[in-house]
């Protein structure tokens, strides 16, 4: 079996700076943009939280069940996220519910020792099935640095900017 204790420090750790982010953020900041078409920091903080159940309910739909409301359905007729049109500020339980599926469905493969399935025929986590733990922390690592800039660019302070840069004291731990 697969030692994950490290890749699940690193997990943990990347719960911690969303956590973070998430709590430094004020309402104000939520409809920055880069007035270019780019997603706000809510559908940045949206679409880093619901990744986890898009991507559960493609490799692993038992473990995407939590995370899904069966009284509402999408276009296509699927369950609808949880926190569908929950406030950005309410996020930070989405993100603990998808951290802790994704966690489950990669323990779950690997001690019944197979793979993801592989629904858009590309190889999909077919190595090992933690690739999506470190697939969802690189994931969350470009989104939080796209909500930095538009921070920056929305008139946040070199102050307020340098106080969020506190998050890499989480990895240096």
């Amino acid at each position: 079996m697969t030692d994950l204790t490290l890749l699940l420090e690193s997990f943990r750790r990347n719960a911690r700076v969303n956590a973070f982010l998430l709590e430094a953020l004020t309402p104000a900041d939520y409809d920055l943009s880069d007035g270019r078409g780019g997603m706000t920091v809510a559908q940045t903080l949206r679409h880093m939280a619901s990744f986890r159940v898009g991507w559960l309910w493609n490799i692993s739909r038992e473990h995407a069940e939590p995370l899904l409301d069966h009284t509402r359905k999408d276009a296509d007729g699927d369950p609808q996220w949880r926190w569908h049109e929950k406030a950005p500020h309410e996020l930070g339980d989405a993100f603990t519910a998808g951290d802790e599926a994704a966690v489950t469905a990669v323990q779950a493969a690997l001690e019944e020792g197979r793979t993801f399935p592989d629904p858009w025929n590309e190889g999909t986590y077919q190595t090992s099935p933690a690739h999506f733990l470190q697939h969802t922390i690189v994931h969350d690592s470009h989104h939080r640095g796209q909500i930095l800039t538009l921070l920056r660019e929305g008139g946040r302070s070199k102050e307020d900017m340098d106080k969020l840069d506190e998050h890499w004291a989480i990895w240096r731990e």
